[in-house]
């Protein structure tokens, strides 16, 4: 028996962006996403310390960062002034290092937006709402032009697990198929670090989501 998972947002209206967000307050496994994320941009080999976060959202994942790295910047890209507002509620008065930048990641030059060249680029939640794979691709290949050499990408995103019969939306697909997209664009050797709410046979809207790492060599 299978169904379908898959979810529609309404993120330029203030209501539905607020209420999202409140549901949205970061759990035990999100969290520990978050730390993994964590982990890889405190690599010492990255070419800087500027941080580019792709759908800063509600700026749950900026805050936790900020909180506990303490020599990065950090700049929060996203399409949605109202997702702005709530994001700098949440950073609080840690906002004085963040940079926010409106941008479409479906603009393909997008990278032109950004305050200046990234040592990581890092999102959650985000890509799969892009709407395909090929949309993916894209921003998978803006990020390795817009890195420098030793720099990573980590994205924790929904993704459709192997082996189940449920029908997926199209943003949503197979890690395999993430690491083939990753090659493709550049990348050499990316990896799964975690894939986190596994639920294969009875899955909701905000389970089965992974960690993915690519460096750029």
């Amino acid at each position: 028996m299978g169904g379908f998972v898959g979810a529609q947002h309404e993120f330029h209206d203030a209501a539905f962006v607020r209420g999202w967000a409140d549901r949205f307050v970061p759990t035990a496994p999100r969290l520990q996403l978050f730390d993994l994320i964590l982990q890889q941009i405190r690599q010492p080999q990255l070419s800087n310390r500027h941080v580019v976060e792709l759908g800063i959202g509600p700026g749950y994942m900026a805050r936790h960062i900020l909180e506990r790295e303490h020599v990065i910047s950090y700049e929060g890209v996203d399409f949605s002034d109202v997702f702005f507002e709530v994001a700098k509620q949440t950073i609080g008065d840690l906002m004085p290092r963040v940079t926010l930048t409106k941008a479409d990641l479906m603009d393909q030059r997008w990278p032109e937006r950004l305050s200046r060249a990234p040592g990581a680029i890092i999102s959650t939640w985000a890509l799969h709402d892009l709407g395909g794979q090929q949309a993916v691709a894209d921003v998978y290949a803006r990020c390795y032009e817009a890195l420098a050499q030793g720099g990573v990408l980590v994205n924790g995103d929904f993704i459709k697990p192997a082996g189940t019969n449920w029908e997926y939306e199209p943003g949503r697909f197979e890690i395999d198929r993430h690491f083939e997209l990753l090659r493709k664009a550049g990348f050499a050797d990316p990896k799964c670090l975690a894939h986190l709410e596994p639920n294969i046979d009875s899955p909701t809207v905000a389970q089965n989501y992974a960690c993915l790492v690519a460096m750029r060599a």
